[in-house]
């Protein structure tokens, strides 16, 4: 077992060391990287010990429904993997990966509107992968990341680890707000600040529930063009609409200034860790390389069975499956936060996992976390979705996991601790800071 080195000492007995500025819980405390200060725990995945706890209604993580997956399928898919392809599924692969998936890739990605060549795709360990690859590749320590108020917190942690400074720009009913991504670049530009990514999550957003207008889809691209910005189209949820067909995306529209991050961890199962990016040429080549030296290439096993799964199961059916289920868990949510919570307001998302919910006047939703899983129910704060802190005034409810019935009576508890917090609000004044906007109604430039 290793240990630390004993700390040089001085004639008087002072360490000089790097170790001297450790503690004795941990002594390489000197040692580490700066990028670590940055690191902070999730607050999701904080709360998965107690929320998985069978007595709590966890309305707190994104995890897909996997109990409507056909296991008995999918177990004949890995066997036969396994018997037929073993060889090649045990083994190391390419690190771009496995060149058929990435061709079936390029099918799911038609429903989109994407046409792509399978040298486009990179492979790549879930889509957080491929968002801490782009990042690595582009990001220096202080450039900014542009992203939407809130955001998805992977990918604020992924920006706080590389040293990033995400400045937050506000979305409405119908998402990103273009005139205020405009005036926020061309402020930036004003002040000398290098601005390398655009971050958005276009369809079904996470945590904020609201989508991109196909008005704005345009206007967007545009204003990213003309600052010279690169933008970073995460769309894990892009399928899993409740109404009509998938949206295009923003990467049909611009095949050189977007890279497309998308994810089979929604529309089939998160334990087989297969996602994906698209990218220019000279992009994916650098992406190919961050890679390799990460992780030296995916795991050919998820690849191959993912891929024999696209070949020889309906998975356009399951696809629907799922929208039809969670569109029926989506109904429930917003019907209970009616009947038990009318004093707060919320997003009614169309697809996708979440809803945002603003609390009444003077609540802290981080501040309360503790009390709501006492009564037994589990949410996410607003605070994790903002870089600087913000949306204590907001939480995160996710419907895709609970049954409808255990998504009423979570809202059902957590109507009982919000009343209970505003009783003492009324009594003592507010209980904490932090407030953010709420999601606007649209504005003037809509079309």
């Amino acid at each position: 077992m290793t240990t630390p080195p004993a700390p040089d000492r001085t004639t008087s007995g002072t360490p000089t060391s790097a170790a001297a500025a450790g503690t004795r819980l941990d002594p390489w405390l000197a040692s580490y990287a700066a990028r670590t200060g940055g690191m902070r725990a999730s607050e999701i995945r904080a709360l998965f010990a107690v929320a998985n706890r069978p007595e709590v209604v966890s309305l707190a993580g994104g995890m897909p429904y996997l109990a409507r997956l056909p296991m008995d399928q999918l177990a004949d898919i890995a066997g036969r993997v396994v018997a037929e392809r073993g060889l090649v599924a045990l083994q190391y692969g390419s690190g771009q990966g496995d060149e058929t998936l990435r061709e079936q890739i390029l099918e799911v990605m038609r429903l989109q509107g994407i046409e792509a060549h399978p040298d486009d795709v990179v492979v790549t360990t879930g889509s957080q992968q491929a968002l801490d690859l782009v990042t690595r590749v582009f990001v220096d320590p202080g450039d900014v990341v542009v992203a939407e108020a809130p955001s998805y917190v992977g990918a604020l942690g992924v920006f706080r680890a590389y040293q990033a400074d995400v400045v937050h720009v506000p979305i409405d009913a119908d998402g990103l707000v273009p005139a205020a991504l405009d005036e926020t670049l061309t402020e930036l530009a004003a002040a000398g600040r290098r601005v390398k990514l655009l971050y958005t999550v276009p369809n079904f957003h996470n945590p904020a529930g609201v989508s991109l207008a196909s008005s704005r889809r345009p206007q967007v691209l545009e204003i990213a063009r003309r600052h010279g910005v690169l933008v970073v189209e995460d769309d894990p949820y892009g399928l899993l609409g409740f109404e009509g067909e998938p949206r295009a995306a923003l990467r049909s529209m611009d095949d050189e200034g977007v890279l497309y991050l998308g994810s089979f961890s929604k529309t089939f199962a998160p334990g087989y860790r297969v996602g994906w990016v698209v990218a220019p040429h000279a992009i994916r080549e650098k992406l190919v390389l961050a890679s390799e030296s990460a992780i030296l290439s995916p795991s050919n096993a998820s690849q191959l069975t993912v891929s024999c799964y696209l070949a020889t199961y309906d998975w356009r059916s399951q696809v629907k499956d799922y929208r039809e289920m969670y569109r029926e868990r989506r109904d429930a949510m917003v019907g209970a936060l009616a009947d038990h919570l009318p004093s707060a307001t919320w997003t009614v998302p169309e697809g996708g996992f979440y809803t945002w919910v603003r609390l009444p006047e003077g609540l802290d939703a981080r501040e309360m976390l503790p009390r709501a899983v006492t009564a037994l129910v589990a949410y996410v704060p607003g605070t994790a979705f903002y870089f600087d802190g913000r949306g204590a005034d907001h939480m995160r409810l996710s419907f895709c996991y609970p049954t409808p019935d255990r998504i009423r009576e979570g809202v059902r508890r957590l109507a009982g601790v919000v009343t209970a917090e505003r009783e003492l609000v009324e009594l003592f004044g507010a209980t904490g800071g932090g407030g953010s906007p709420a999601v606007q109604a649209p504005g003037p430039d809509v079309a």
